[in-house]
């Protein structure tokens, strides 16, 4: 970003400085220590809900195929148009909450998906489920960014790590349920009562998250504009950009593979179905520890460009190893990752807490950026694993991709470095970060 002339450019750090005196919202006096715990555990257990409801689709993909007389070619468009609802509608959802507020924009989200879950179950034609679950992604897009700066909201600064990496880490434990629960269901009760299970729980979470959070949370606050801009802070900040590209690489080996792990291991490995299972679990649950102990680092250092590139090349480097490892160095290495991953994301969903250049009520939008850039990059980079398999070999792809894990960290060089681990706001001195570019 230009610098404007020396005058308006003091005037608008002053006034951004005064605007992260409010930080994300803390909480008002109505809102009791136990009342802030409960809040904070719904909201986790949508979370795990909404990854429930993204992974419930997979394990019935076969009856679904068998319903509706469609192949493989269709279940791939049915799973890429959630992907494409959650990854277009980050940013809007970012917007939505600068206006309506977080806590209205998420609990409609994740009606929304609950909503877009029964009507999958429903669905009287194929067509009719794909257009649901492409509205069930635009909910999934709707709850997740704004929720998050919620959970973030309910902490003073120097608290809120943990519970945001709990938050993070809650999408790996429903994943894994959603993908667990669903093959044993859909052999008992057929794949239409397992995804309106699904969608019946969320709904009951929905409920449960308008009744725990007090109206005052998350509401909309006014907002801070650098002058002669109609462009939103969040959006010109390069570190919600450089962010967003530093981590294509790890999303799109994430989706990758939590994808191939298991057919890579039947096929070439000739594991049985529960061991390759097994060892696709530890691909997605150790990040449930990974999320709080990120969490928490990241709120008592500073140097978070640090933290992200060296925990990110360790995950790259286990994930390169996964060609050539047998079952038990499988299983390490699988650890490693998850809890890499689960690291990772939960330091980059502190991180624009500790950015003055972006307004609090902006927090949501700058999410909402990052996550946009990483579905799309990451969608492209596990389409290209797939390819890479069918034209060469498992070892090849994974050797690629473990590659761009660690090479898209390049875009870090434009993230300005944080100053100081305190925020204004939280009762603490800090200093604001690196002036925006």
């Amino acid at each position: 970003m230009a610098v404007s002339a020396a005058a308006h450019d003091a005037a608008r750090t002053e006034r951004t400085v005064a605007s992260v005196a409010n930080s994300t919202p803390v909480p008002g006096p109505e809102l009791s220590p136990a009342s802030r715990t409960r809040a904070t555990g719904v909201l986790i257990a949508a979370r795990a809900g909404y990854a429930y409801n993204w992974f419930d689709i997979g394990p019935a993909l076969p009856r679904i195929g068998a319903a509706f007389g469609v192949g493989p070619l269709d279940w791939g468009i049915l799973i890429a148009v959630f992907l494409v609802g959650a990854g277009t509608f980050q940013v809007p959802a970012g917007f939505l909450a600068r206006r309506y507020g977080a806590r209205a924009v998420s609990v409609a989200g994740i009606a929304i998906l609950a909503g877009a879950a029964l009507g999958s179950a429903a669905a009287p034609s194929f067509g009719w489920l794909v257009a649901a679950r492409l509205v069930a992604g635009i909910g999934a897009a709707l709850f997740f960014s704004p929720a998050i700066g919620l959970v973030a909201s309910l902490f003073p600064a120097g608290r809120r790590g943990v519970p945001v990496g709990g938050f993070s880490s809650a999408f790996s434990a429903g994943a894994a349920a959603g993908v667990f629960a669903t093959a044993l269901l859909v052999p008992i009760v057929d794949w239409r009562a397992a995804l309106a299970l699904g969608g019946a729980g969320l709904g009951v979470l929905a409920v449960l998250v308008a009744l725990a959070l007090p109206r005052s949370t998350g509401a909309p606050a006014p907002r801070v504009r650098a002058e002669g801009s109609p462009i939103p802070p969040a959006l010109r900040f390069r570190g919600v950009w450089a962010v967003g590209v530093a981590f294509v690489g790890f999303e799109g080996a994430t989706f990758a593979t939590g994808q191939f792990i298991v057919p890579f291991g039947e096929a070439i490995r000739g594991w049985s179905a529960a061991i390759a299972g097994t060892v696709g679990l530890l691909f997605v649950l150790p990040s449930i520890v990974g999320g709080p102990i990120g969490g928490s680092v990241a709120e008592r250092r500073p140097d978070h460009r640090t933290q992200l590139a060296v925990v990110t090349v360790g995950g790259a480097a286990a994930l390169a190893l996964v060609p050539y490892a047998g079952l038990g160095a499988a299983l390490a290495l699988g650890s490693i990752f998850s809890f890499a991953y689960g690291f990772v994301y939960a330091v980059m969903y502190v991180l624009p807490h500790f950015w003055p250049r972006v307004p609090p009520e902006e927090i949501p939008l700058a999410i909402g950026l990052f996550n946009a850039i990483q579905l799309a990059g990451g969608a492209l980079v596990s389409f290209g694993f797939g390819w890479l398999v069918a034209a060469r070999s498992y070892a090849f792809a994974w050797e690629v991709v473990a590659a761009i894990q660690a090479g898209t960290l390049l875009a870090l060089v434009a993230l300005p470095p944080t100053l100081a681990v305190g925020r204004p706001g939280g009762g603490e001195p800090g200093r604001p970060a690196a002036p925006a570019p």
